[in-house]
């Protein structure tokens, strides 16, 4: 029985990534070094490559951040008789 082969990992120029996250290939560089993106130096001459994957995953963190802030600013703009009720509020 034959093991399928593990899908090729696919890398992606910081041009590319910068476009796709709308921002400069300066902050795409500066991801890799933070480590909030995987991504090598690759081919003669080097040049940094940025893993797909990785993308995938900064772009979940990043939909998750903003899901909990906007929970977040959803709470403190809440009042306290709205989220536990009038009565409480009141010390009845």
């Amino acid at each position: 029985m034959t093991r399928p082969l593990p899908a090729a990992q696919r890398f992606l120029a910081p041009a590319q990534v910068a476009e796709l996250l709308s921002i400069e290939v300066d902050e795409v560089v500066e991801l890799v070094y933070q480590g909030r993106l995987r991504g090598s130096k690759l081919g003669s001459p080097a040049r940094w490559r940025i893993e797909e994957s990785s993308l995938s995953e900064y772009l979940a963190e990043q939909s998750e951040e903003a899901r909990r802030m906007a929970l977040w600013r959803q709470a403190n703009e809440a009042s306290f008789p709205e989220v536990w009720g009038a009565s409480r509020a009141h010390g009845i």
